[in-house]
């Protein structure tokens, strides 16, 4: 850090930095909170009797874990593992979508055939939400530095933990 005049710190690239993770926050959780809603909103329109798996029970599956995700995100977004899940939620979500829209894959194992080759404004919504999901997703993913071991900050071993050993 380089001094201002006044002698304090200079601290433009740390703020740019918390700055773009905020921003990248807001945008990964808002997108997952479209995903969420779509698909919380479709789900009993997908629901079928006599089916292992419906296609709403998937859709309320998507749902949740999108909701979990945008919450994590906006609470822990200093954490790649954070960072990392609602990037691999985005991107499975756009995957199935443009999947099923293109390619008729038809029942696997208990899974229905969730095929369905048009656009609607609801889907077309989730799928643009679900790839800037993604991509802000990675974004945070790549600015968010990985945690510092215990060397690295200077911290020597506690004594219970010579030799990699606990006890």
């Amino acid at each position: 850090m380089t001094p201002e005049p006044g002698g304090r710190p200079h601290r433009t690239a740390l703020d740019r930095r918390t700055v773009t993770r905020v921003l990248l926050q807001l945008v990964t959780a808002a997108a997952l909170a479209v995903n969420a809603y779509v698909h919380a909103d479709l789900a009993s329109v997908y629901d079928r009797v006599g089916q292992q798996i419906s296609q709403g029970t998937l859709f309320r599956l998507e749902a949740a874990v999108a909701s979990l995700a945008a919450l994590l995100v906006l609470l822990f977004g200093r954490r790649r593992l954070v960072w990392a899940f609602a990037f691999l939620v985005s991107v499975s979500a756009v995957g199935a979508v443009l999947l099923y829209r293109y390619v008729n894959v038809g029942t696997l194992g208990p899974l229905p055939n969730m095929y369905e080759p048009v656009w609607w404004p609801s889907k077309s919504a989730s799928a643009i939400a679900e790839a800037v999901g993604a991509v802000a997703a990675l974004g945070g993913f790549l600015i968010t530095r990985p945690p510092r071991s215990a060397s690295a900050r200077g911290g020597a071993p506690r004594g219970d933990e010579v030799d990699g050993v606990g006890g």
